[in-house]
């Protein structure tokens, strides 16, 4: 792991990295930083997709629940009016789209980023307490089929960061 005092030198080593050929990297910055994910070779998001699926399905089931309640458990007939009368299905169909699609977009977030994450090995650097405050660190994962300790740790030494940690587990 290399430790950075800013974030356009985090970007930048972090473009080199991937350029290198190692794909199973992260980065680490107190605030978010314009760029880096795409630097670390993250293009797309399934975010989007599921937040429609969710909020679909929300709208969908919101007003089958309630065509169901009145058209076929219980038809009960007020006034004359049609047992079908979709404009008074509206407000709760909408409010079960948003509220299915914004449950769908936190649980797709989480489950997408693997969170919650009680423990990671980049715990164990003592000098890792400061990504929430002010360093950038980049992390090369040993699963990486490019990896190798000597040669990962030659290439993050020339990317003259202030510091190069091994990560333990």
């Amino acid at each position: 792991m290399a430790e950075f005092e800013n974030h356009e030198v985090l970007v930048d080593a972090t473009q080199r990295t991937y350029a290198e050929g190692y794909r199973k990297l992260d980065a680490y910055s107190p605030f978010p930083v314009h760029g880096l994910s795409e630097a670390l070779g993250r293009r797309k998001t399934r975010v989007p997709l599921i937040v429609l699926l969710g909020g679909m399905t929300g709208g969908l089931g919101g007003y089958f629940m309630q065509w169901y309640a009145m058209r076929v458990d219980y038809p009960f007939n007020i006034g004359g009016r049609p047992l079908h009368s979709w404009p008074a299905f509206i407000p709760i169909t909408f409010e079960l789209t948003i509220l299915c699609a914004a449950l769908s977009a936190i649980i797709g977030m989480l489950a997408l980023n693997r969170l919650p994450e009680p423990y990671h090995p980049v715990f164990n650097v003592p000098e890792f307490r400061r990504a929430s405050l002010d360093r950038f660190f980049l992390c090369v994962e040993a699963t990486d089929p490019k990896f190798d300790l000597v040669r990962t740790r030659t290439f993050l030494e020339g990317l003259r960061p202030e510091s190069v940690k091994e990560v333990t587990s």
